[in-house]
């Protein structure tokens, strides 16, 4: 793992860029695209992982555990504890000593909650997983079959790399989806998601996969949020020069990692 590193230079560079400017720096993604060990190349001075109990217990309450505390601070899954936010903006308000590394895998809610509290003073960065320039183009194939996820990418061999992926997108469903607070059924949830990976680069159409899916127009909408936020989907808005139009042209749907 460590030696792909080498080969993200051009993430490390962009974060490092964000922290230079910001004392909060979001690094926002999808779980397993390598977010924790791209930040752990800043070497943090100090580390919470919030799905370790020990490291939520510390937290529980943060001002205590935070303020004293000086250098490069590092707190992975942030998005367990968004009552952070606020006290981050006090404390990088009050001492120049501290510098933050927030980690995240969820996107549209993360963002709006550390945007009201510490807007001015957070970055963002968006991390995926490999691509193309990182992995060279004579691995075209391989990045193709495998996609980007470092651990399916990395894999010994493609049995190797079809498990991880099988079992990824299980415990995702499972378990990821049901910690953000979605009751959608995981069986539900992954025919939707099967059902969107037909629709791959073509232009949204909610009624269209309402209907075909058997559901609202409202629930479409609800389901597709739901894999946006968590960063298994890409909406890309259309591109025109007049903003003056009345006409809302219809964004494309992406499969992030297709």
């Amino acid at each position: 793992m460590s030696k792909t590193l080498l080969d993200r230079k051009q993430d490390q560079a962009a974060v490092a860029q964000l922290m230079r400017v910001f004392p909060v720096t979001a690094l926002l993604g999808p779980r397993q695209a390598g977010k924790t060990t791209l930040a752990k190349t800043f070497q943090p001075d100090h580390y919470f992982d919030l799905e370790n109990p020990r490291d939520l217990t510390m937290l529980e309450q943060p001002q205590l555990a935070l303020e004293n505390l000086e250098g490069l601070i590092m707190i992975d899954e942030i998005q367990r504890k968004p009552e952070l936010f606020s006290l981050l903006r006090y404390l990088v308000d009050q001492q120049n000593n501290q510098k933050y590394l927030i980690l995240g895998s969820a996107s549209s809610s993360l963002k709006q909650q550390s945007g009201e509290s510490l807007a001015g003073r957070i970055g963002y960065y968006y991390l995926s997983g490999f691509n193309l320039p990182e992995v060279g183009a004579a691995h075209y194939r391989k990045l193709w079959l495998r996609g980007g996820f470092p651990r399916s990418y990395l894999a010994e061999g493609q049995e190797e790399s079809r498990l991880w992926r099988e079992n990824f997108i299980a415990t995702f469903l499972e378990r990821d989806l049901a910690a953000l607070g979605s009751s959608i059924p995981s069986s539900t949830m992954y025919r939707f998601w099967v059902m969107l990976s037909h629709y791959h680069g073509q232009t949204l159409n909610y009624s269209e996969l309402g209907r075909s899916f058997g559901i609202s127009d409202h629930t479409v909408k609800k389901y597709i949020s739901i894999l946006e936020d968590t960063f298994m989907i890409r909406i890309l808005l259309p591109w025109h020069t007049n903003v003056g139009k009345r006409l809302v042209k219809s964004p494309k749907l992406y499969i992030r990692d297709a």
